[in-house]
C-alpha cells in the first residue's frame, strides 16, 4: 500500500502539471464525468465499510471475522478495490488531465497484485471463503473479472 500511495500522489502531480502547462484539452463533460465517477467510487467504498466492519488496509484475518456475502460483496469479492480503482481512473479527467491517466497503471497493477495476496490469505485462513469464491466468481468487475 506504500507504493500505491506514492503512485496515487504521482497521479496528482502529473495531473496538476498537465493542467498547469495545458498539455491536455479535457472537455468540460469529461471533467464532470470524472467528478461523478470519483463520487461513485467513494460511495462504493462507503458501502464496503458499512457492510464489512472487518475492512482494513492491513491484510489479516481476525479471529471473529466471517465471510461477508451481502451488499457489494454479493457482486464482487473485492468491492473496496473496485471503488478505489474507479476513483483512481476517474481522478485525472476530473482534474482536467489526460496525461494523468498514465499514472493509473502502476497503482492499478499493485492493487491487482495485492488482491491476489489477499485472496490466498483469506482462502487459507477464513472459514467459508472458498465456498464464497465459488458463489461469487467476479473479483473486481461484476460479470467481467
Amino acid at each position: 500500500m506504500f507504493f500505491v500511495t506514492i503512485a496515487f500522489g504521482a497521479m496528482f502531480i502529473v495531473s496538476a502539471l498537465d493542467y498547469c502547462f495545458m498539455w491536455s484539452d479535457v472537455p468540460l463533460y469529461a471533467v464532470i464525468a470524472g467528478d461523478i465517477l470519483v463520487a461513485v467510487g467513494f460511495f462504493i467504498v462507503f458501502l464496503v465499510y458499512k457492510e464489512n466492519t472487518f475492512s482494513s488496509a492491513t491484510i489479516e484475518v481476525d479471529k471473529e471475522q466471517k465471510v461477508i456475502s451481502t451488499g457489494p460483496y454479493a457482486l464482487v469479492r473485492h468491492p473496496m478495490y473496485s471503488g478505489g480503482l474507479l476513483m483512481l481512473l476517474a481522478t485525472p479527467p476530473a482534474l482536467g488531465s489526460w496525461w494523468g491517466l498514465l499514472s493509473f497503471i502502476p497503482p492499478a497493477l499493485l492493487i491487482v497484485w495485492r488482491r491476489l495476496d489477499e485472496e490466498n490469505l483469506l482462502a487459507k485462513n477464513l472459514s467459508g471463503y472458498i465456498e464464497y469464491q465459488q458463489k461469487v466468481r467476479s473479483r473486481l468487475l461484476p460479470g467481467i473479472f
